[in-house]
């Protein structure tokens, strides 16, 4: 189980703790939402050197905290410049995603229409988020994307699932607004 040590992991830590010990996931991610945005602007929490590292063929992602007792972790993704992700799901966990550092770029998709493996969606609104902000998704409104826009510089953002996020469904362009669902696996990079 990851648990790297960064100045101001316990401070973090404790705070995660209360707010995930809210009540109910919407109580929980309120909570969440509101303790990272204070964390991320607290100036005794700065997150391991290596989350600024970005990985040349794709976003990385690096958990650096998992509860052992409440089961929520904690992965840092690194954003190059243009990296970003297909319209994906949370295969039901919920989740709450904090800018760290630079500028993304995070679209939401509302589903239409389900045909077996072939979903309909549609934009349904979008923001360009900076540094302190941050947001919740809550199965079955968990269908989005997130984008370094950026070609000059790194984004770092923070992500607190349920639990651990280790799949995904994506959802592959094919047709005007249908998308063929595709399993994902999602592996982490390595954190030090």
């Amino acid at each position: 189980m990851p648990d790297i040590d960064f100045p101001g992991h316990d401070k973090l830590v404790h705070a995660l703790d209360q707010a995930v010990s809210a009540g109910d996931e919407h109580a929980v991610t309120s909570a969440l939402r509101n303790t990272l945005c204070r964390m991320i602007r607290d100036r005794d929490v700065s997150l391991p050197t290596c989350v600024f590292d970005p990985i040349d063929d794709h976003y990385a992602r690096r958990e650096i905290y998992r509860s052992p007792e409440l089961g929520y972790s904690v992965v840092a993704m690194t954003w190059g410049p243009g990296q970003g992700t297909p319209v994906h799901d949370h295969c039901g966990l919920w989740c709450v995603e904090g800018v760290w550092d630079g500028e993304l770029e995070i679209t939401q998709y509302e589903l239409l229409e389900r045909e077996g493996d072939r979903f309909r969606f549609r934009a349904a609104g979008g923001m360009v988020a900076g540094p302190g902000s941050a947001g919740s998704l809550i199965p079955p409104h968990e269908y989005h994307t997130i984008r370094n826009t950026r070609q000059d510089a790194v984004a770092v953002s923070v992500h607190i699932y349920k639990g651990p996020m280790q799949a995904c469904s994506m959802f592959v362009p094919e047709d005007g607004e249908w998308f063929a669902r595709v399993d994902k696996c999602l592996p982490t990079d390595e954190a030090a």
